[in-house]
């Protein structure tokens, strides 16, 4: 059986994520590649956040969260638009994306990926929290991409 990946053709796992994904540039999600999937899969779920954000914000921010994509789903596009997966609220107040904003320093980027054992009964515009609660005990694999971003 393969291991989960998630990779990007935009930064390398601990390379700095182009601006133009940033929040106050295009603001878009950069395209991810999915490999990996365990057969017994129902769903993937991604949260990206960033850990760094604990000092200056406060917490742990939330800059995206998605859930029961499609297991067989091996790309997801820059600017993505899921129509087969539902996204929640990140931290801007927003549903959808949020790109990395650091308001001081180089931050690390978590880019999560979860398999799933079923697809999650979970209300659209949920928080990640939300989402960390309905995928207790669902979760068969997971791996992390992470990208920096600096001011």
């Amino acid at each position: 059986m393969s291991e989960l990946k998630l990779t990007s053709p935009a930064f390398a796992d601990g390379e700095p994520i182009p601006e133009e994904y940033g929040y106050t540039e295009q603001n878009v999600n950069p395209p991810l590649s999915i490999a990996g999937v365990p057969t017994e899969s129902e769903s993937l779920a991604l949260i990206v956040d960033d850990p760094d954000a604990k000092e200056p914000a406060g917490k742990i921010w939330d800059h995206w969260v998605v859930w029961n994509i499609d297991p067989d789903r091996t790309e997801i596009p820059s600017a993505w638009a899921p129509a087969d997966a539902v996204e929640g609220t990140n931290d801007y107040g927003e549903v959808g994306y949020g790109g990395p904003n650091p308001p001081d320093r180089r931050h690390t980027y978590q880019f999560e990926l979860y398999a799933l054992d079923s697809r999650l009964d979970l209300q659209p515009e949920s928080t990640k929290a939300a989402l960390e609660d309905a995928m207790e005990d669902h979760v068969i694999a997971q791996t992390t991409l992470t990208g920096t971003a600096t001011p």
